[in-house]
């Protein structure tokens, strides 16, 4: 009879051929390609000290390169869209986007990973206390246009009105809300608490509208590399290594994802 430890050696091996022969074929001199969004600080943040890039799809990035035997290439972008493009064009191999219904078809989407928290900035001396308190006639939500809130509310607004804008610096979303533009504008709890950095006149609601579901993704019809990439997933899920670069990131308002069901 086999001994215990070499039948769990030969599991893992098994799992690790696996993966190599399902993960996403890197191209182009050796190099896993993995393009994000740049100004998500869920997916990637500069470190203060030396400028270093560290984030949960910077160490996953770089994991699944490693397990490829390969380099990883990241790609900082300015869009969900750009992303798409990217990955959907083999510009990346893979890339880092929240997965939305609208989004689907180009590109095939993994399990999620990771879950954002999005809440919203109103004006101090707003009556809005918490996210209860958005959708009601007359009120106007600002977000970024293309994002995954804005999607979700162009979706789930019954009274509010939404109000979508290109991507703002943090002192244009402030002068949104201080001539009253925008009653309240939504985006991921990091971002809006970066936002809040010297700012006055301003507040964060205490709660939370939902928790954005991040994936990776590959070119549509690439299913042997969506099927790898959720094994991966499972297993950095599984060791702890996903926890492991949350605490690290220094980034708040996220968690792991649950496993699919």
């Amino acid at each position: 009879m086999a001994k215990p430890w070499l039948m769990t050696t030969i599991g893992l091996l098994t799992v690790c051929l696996t993966l190599a022969a399902q993960s996403p074929v890197p191209a182009g001199g050796g190099a896993l390609r993995a393009a994000y969004l740049k100004a998500n600080p869920a997916h990637a943040v500069a470190d203060p000290a030396g400028g270093e890039l560290r984030g949960v799809a910077v160490d996953l990035a770089r994991e699944l390169a490693r397990r490829r035997g390969v380099t990883a290439t990241l790609m900082g972008l300015d869009s969900p869209q750009a992303v798409l493009d990217a990955v959907r064009e083999e510009k990346a191999d893979i890339g880092f986007v929240a997965y939305n219904p609208e989004r689907a078809g180009p590109v095939e989407f993994t399990q999620p990973y990771l879950l954002v928290q999005q809440t919203f900035l109103v004006a101090s001396t707003s009556t809005i206390r918490a996210v209860a308190d958005l959708d009601r006639p007359g009120r106007k939500i600002g977000a970024t246009q293309g994002d995954s809130i804005a999607l979700y509310l162009r979706r789930n607004l019954k009274q509010a009105q939404l109000v979508e804008q290109p991507a703002l610096s943090p002192a244009q979303v402030l002068r949104l809300l201080a001539d009253g533009t925008v009653d309240a504008f939504g985006a991921n709890r990091q971002r809006l608490t970066d936002f809040l950095k010297g700012a006055e006149g301003v507040r964060l609601l205490p709660d939370d509208l939902y928790g954005v579901e991040q994936t990776i993704i590959v070119p549509a019809g690439r299913r042997d590399a969506l099927d790898g990439l959720n094994m991966f997933i499972d297993d950095v899920r599984r060791s702890g290594f996903i926890d492991g670069s949350i605490r690290r990131s220094g980034v708040i308002g996220i968690a792991v994802a649950p496993p699919a069901k």
